[in-house]
């Protein structure tokens, strides 16, 4: 897989959330590479029926993958909160209901810390992205992001779980701090760098 990707690739962003759509963009355009979402081609989300985030990733990069012929990269992610054992995990989107709607998930997550009568806030979000090629392996790497839970919710950038996560160190929540600087430290970034260590070629490598 060394060398897959090269300035002048363009590969596939196997998801239909604009939020993760854009983040990846963003991530891969310095480096050359243009990306199409899955939405935009008019690709099909497959069932999510792995136990994990890289399964779940892997299962959508190689459905994107199978769909276009092109190299698809996937992202999996959630928020794991510390008293809740871990929940909502791979579940992340499920607890916004079937709508996806972030805000009735963030209720949740707070109304049952509330229920729990506990102190403890800790989180952690946790990406999986999987990079898949037409008849070749697909390989995953996983970042991961350490902090803690507000509420009420604040801030209006970002996506998903960002206005009630503060990563460790900083007193912004995601949904309130710059979109750069998110990028910077988030579990996305992390994944992607070891994804980019392991399978880019800058051009200057024959």
């Amino acid at each position: 897989m060394l060398g897959t990707l090269r300035p002048g690739s363009t590969l596939v962003i196997a998801t239909h959330n604009e939020g993760k759509v854009r983040e990846l963009a963003e991530l891969f355009a310095p480096l050359g590479i243009a990306t199409l979402s899955a939405g935009a081609l008019g690709l099909k989300e497959p069932e999510e029926t792995g136990d994990s985030f890289a399964e779940n990733a892997k299962i959508k990069a190689e459905a994107a993958t199978a769909g276009s012929g092109m190299l698809a990269v996937a992202d999996d992610s959630g928020l794991e909160v510390t008293a809740l054992g871990g929940a909502p995990g791979i579940h992340s989107a499920r607890w916004g209901g079937p709508n996806k709607d972030f805000s009735l998930a963030m209720e949740r997550i707070n109304r049952e810390l509330e229920a729990l009568g506990t102190a403890d806030r800790r989180a952690n979000f946790v990406c999986a992205l999987a990079l898949a090629q037409p008849a070749g392996e697909t390989l995953v790497f996983t970042g991961k992001v350490d902090g803690t839970l507000v509420w009420p919710p604040r801030g209006t950038r970002g996506f998903g779980y960002d206005p009630i996560f503060v990563p460790e160190g900083y007193t912004e929540t995601f949904g309130e701090m710059d979109p750069e600087l998110k990028n910077d430290l988030s579990h996305r970034m992390r994944a992607f760098e070891k994804l980019m260590l392991a399978t880019y070629a800058d051009g200057d490598d024959a």
